[in-house]
């Protein structure tokens, strides 16, 4: 039996005979004495094979990197000037009794001491790449985030239902991976984009809080914080208001925060309208940290005639906005150019700017390509409007508002980041009343901004047939450092209100039946007020652990293209499995491929 984990081995087990398990992390040998260090997910001890055991020091001699050994020895004192003081068992060291060989290995594909490789080798080499310490210490932060969350939830008197992984298919936002059913000849299940509609029957059906940390998935574009299977923290709750939902919710984040990494998150969060959020920021999950907000200057650019800020805040969703830039000054024309390039990314047809050299010289003092098409007494007004000092910078945007919000807000972040104007710590907020549709220009109708069960704010039930544009929704979003961890709201539970959100979706009588009968049958059976939220888990660990990606933080991740490096998913399948699902590949190239003699 193992005495206990090689990191936790330390100065109270002196002279005590203790039993080891773990890889050998390096193999020295100093002048006839063979030094190992071997290491377990708790960290490293030192084990010393002396000649004197001819048959330890002969195991000792032939172990190499990764060999899994089992080590029994006497614990002693390290020689004076030899004691690590970033270890546990920095003091001590094993004196092998006996070395035994339980696994050898092979040439390891990197070094787990050496910098880290490329994610592609971290990733086909996945099983290797979990053993380096970082991974560990973000896999167990993990682990202890899910304990924490479930003891409170428990606490809290919430009850852990599992719900389905085989569904249906609905229109919830994003694409869904469609499962093939073999005995319904035609027919599909759906992988859950979320819990969402099990979650409010459960409500019901009177389990009155319900919790899940389950897995979702979405067949959808791939970035740093996202994954075609995630982790959500699944929270559902009855007779709250919204205000009593988000006032519980943030009592468990602060403590995991404080009971994970001993932070303490503000009591109470900050709450934004998302009217707000917008207009300072330009996005819906600001980060706090950068001290950046955005001045509108829409209605002062109405009265130029320079036709780039002109047109744009002519338009009926026009916007035109400044961003001040503490010493911005020092921007160089490359810098500036590199800057007029990203916001490209997001629409933005160019990227005006003005130069604070000297605000004592008024117009004189400014510098600016722009400044010769603009009255002197609106560019005064934006320097003064903005709060710019001597050495800042102005940058512009002028468009249409998504593109300005969206080009400008990325802008924000960037040059935020870039110039060391970053504030240390945690802001968390609460982003609220959000809009319950946006128009999709490409469809030419209304889409829901969160999900089509959101219930309207009080009073705004009357804009849903006719202004759909002017209802808002009891909707919050919880965002940290500027990551959305968590989206909620109270959902409709009166049968009549969820069909009237329908038809301002333009979701037919009969698309709402055969879709969401069963929702709508259930509303009808005394439905509760109910409300909730999602957490994604991924994302809170991958900003606890400091990761530049949720994939630091899973155990098994796909790439960016979706694809499992380890196992080599997704894969192809024989023609025989095909056939048992009735289904047929319409690439013939790609049929070509599949193994016909396959059974």
């Amino acid at each position: 039996m193992r005495t206990d984990y090689c990191g936790k081995i330390d100065s109270s087990h002196l002279e005590q005979v203790v039993n080891l398990f773990g890889w050998v992390h390096r193999r020295r040998d100093h002048g006839g004495v063979i030094f190992l260090d071997v290491r377990d997910r708790e960290g490293i001890v030192q084990v010393v094979c002396d000649p004197d055991n001819a048959e330890a020091f002969s195991i000792g001699d032939r172990v190499r990197n990764e060999y899994v050994i089992r080590v029994t020895g006497l614990v002693r004192r390290r020689p004076e000037g030899t004691i690590n003081s970033s270890l546990i068992s920095g003091e001590i060291e094993i004196l092998a009794n006996e070395l035994e060989i339980l696994n050898a290995s092979e040439t390891p594909p990197f070094s787990i001491d050496e910098e880290e490789p490329s994610e592609t080798v971290r990733l086909e080499n996945r099983v290797f790449d979990l053993r380096r310490p970082q991974m560990q210490s973000n896999l167990r932060l993990r682990s202890k985030v899910s304990k924490y969350v479930r003891n409170f939830l428990d606490e809290e008197g919430f009850i852990d239902v599992e719900t389905p992984f085989l569904y249906k298919s609905t229109p919830e936002g994003a694409r869904e991976f469609l499962v093939p059913s073999r005995m319904h000849d035609g027919e599909f299940y759906a992988l859950p984009q979320s819990p969402q509609l099990f979650k409010q029957m459960l409500m019901v059906a009177g389990f009155d809080r319900y919790y899940q940390i389950v897995k979702c998935f979405r067949d959808e574009d791939l970035r740093a914080d996202r994954q075609p299977e995630f982790t959500q923290i699944d929270i559902e709750t009855s007779f709250l208001t919204e205000e009593q939902i988000r006032q519980i919710m943030e009592e468990m984040i602060r403590g995991v925060f404080a009971s994970t990494l001993d932070v303490q998150l503000p009591n109470p969060f900050p709450v934004l309208p998302f009217d707000e959020a917008i207009r300072l920021y330009g996005t819906d999950k600001p980060d706090l940290r950068i001290p950046l907000q955005f001045a509108d200057v829409t209605d002062l650019m109405k009265t130029v005639d320079f036709k780039v800020f002109r047109a744009a805040a002519d338009l009926k969703d026009g916007r035109v906005v400044a961003l001040g830039v503490p010493g911005g000054g020092e921007l160089t024309r490359k810098q500036i150019d590199d800057y007029t390039s990203f916001v490209a990314i997001y629409g933005a047809k160019g990227l005006a700017y003005i130069k604070v050299n000297d605000t004592s010289a008024g117009i004189e003092g400014l510098q600016s390509p722009i400044i010769k098409f603009l009255p002197e007494d609106v560019v005064l007004k934006v320097v003064n409007q903005v709060g710019s000092k001597n050495g800042d910078l102005i940058f512009f945007g002028a468009d249409r508002s998504g593109v300005v919000n969206d080009a400008l807000g990325a802008l924000r972040q960037k040059v935020g980041r870039d110039l060391g104007l970053v504030e240390k710590g945690w802001r968390p907020l609460w982003v609220v009343d959000f809009p319950m549709f946006e128009f999709d220009e490409d469809e030419e109708q209304w889409v829901a901004r969160h999900h089509p069960f959101t219930a309207p704010k009080d009073g705004h039930e009357a804009y849903l047939d006719a202004e759909p544009g002017k209802a808002y929704a009891k909707a919050y979003d919880m965002v940290l450092n500027g990551w959305e961890i968590g989206g909620g709201s109270v959902r409709i539970h009166r049968s009549e209100v969820q069909q009237r959100v329908f038809r301002s979706l333009k979701i037919s009588p009969e698309d709402q039946e055969a879709k969401f009968g069963f929702l709508l049958d259930s509303l009808k059976w005394g439905a509760p007020p109910h409300g909730g939220i999602a957490f994604g888990l991924d994302r809170i660990v991958t900003l606890m652990c400091g990761a530049s990606s949720i994939r630091d933080v899973i155990a098994f991740p796909k790439t960016q293209r979706g694809q499992d490096l380890l196992v080599g998913a997704p894969s192809r399948v024989t023609e025989g499995q095909l056939r048992d699902l009735h289904i047929r590949l319409r690439n013939v190239s790609q049929a070509a491929k599949v193994d016909k003699n396959s059974s």
